[in-house]
């Protein structure tokens, strides 16, 4: 039984209206595909992670509730709808997402380009965030996206080392951080951001060295939030962690240096995006 702090509820009618904007546009989120428990939310404030690269995802982890299946054809349309949905609702900050695309060459990068580039044209003041794969480290295909200059590139370690073959079967911790470093590299104005999902069976010294390891590889960014199963055959939650450590490892991560966290219960990577370079130079 969930404990009492988890209790948010999803109000889907709030939800209908951008539903049936983002349906006429032809584009998805990735609000819907993971059954964010924010959506209600989001999608009342006008808010939304655009999911670009199709619906079926490459790899296979137990956590995930997007579709694992053989990925169709990139739709080279796409990033001009997602421009324009960026417009329409008038955003002031936007994420954009894929799927892992490990049967394309350059695993979607030029997608991920073009679409910064054409939200650019169309709405030149938003904020624009990825949360992109690892695209299996590929120098190319990073600098691709660095390239297209977002706001900030962000990248999930999700959980911690240790728990890497149980629920990122297809991920590697090494090649996570390592993505992260380049991006610093290559850029070193650019923020980046990754996250954390906890719940899954993680130790508390193991949050913490995980934190360490992305401060070593200049993360200036970290969302902290509650694992919850999609399903049953979804990998279980081990553990429901109380507010009180939530704003632990939030003060943890300051007093490591931090530029921005968000940490509780319904954190999720994209939750509150905007907030996360207000006041940071």
């Amino acid at each position: 039984m969930k404990p009492a702090w988890l209790n948010k509820k999803i109000n889907l009618g709030s939800c209908s209206a951008m539903k049936e904007s983002l349906r006429n546009l032809g584009v998805e989120t990735v609000c819907e595909q993971a059954m964010c428990p924010n959506i209600g939310e989001c999608f009342a404030r006008n808010e939304a992670t655009f999911l670009i690269l199709g619906k079926n995802c490459t790899r296979r982890c137990s956590f995930c509730n997007i579709n694992n299946s053989t990925p169709e054809a990139p739709d080279l349309d796409e990033p001009k709808r997602v421009a324009q949905a960026v417009k329409m609702l008038g955003l002031k900050h936007v994420v954009i997402t894929s799927v892992t695309r490990d049967d394309m060459i350059d695993g979607g990068a030029g997608i991920f380009a073009q679409t910064i580039q054409r939200i650019r044209a169309e709405s030149p003041d938003v904020g624009i965030e990825v949360l992109v794969p690892d695209f299996k480290l590929s120098l190319s295909a990073l600098k691709t996206v660095v390239d297209a200059k977002p706001d900030i590139i962000a990248h999930n370690l999700e959980t911690v080392p240790s728990l890497y073959k149980i629920v990122r079967q297809a991920g590697n911790y090494p090649r996570s951080l390592s993505l992260l470093r380049l991006s610093k590299d290559l850029f070193p104005n650019f923020k980046t951001k990754s996250g954390l999902m906890l719940g899954v069976g993680e130790k508390q010294n193991e949050v913490l060295s995980t934190m360490k390891d992305l401060r070593s590889v200049k993360c200036d960014f970290l969302s902290i939030g509650q694992y919850l199963a999609p399903s049953n055959e979804h990998h279980p939650v081990k553990k429901y962690i109380s507010p009180e450590k939530f704003d632990f490892y939030k003060e943890e991560g300051r007093k490591m240096g931090f530029l921005h966290i968000q940490s509780g219960p319904y954190v999720r990577s994209s939750y509150l995006a905007g907030d996360y370079l207000k006041g940071v130079d």
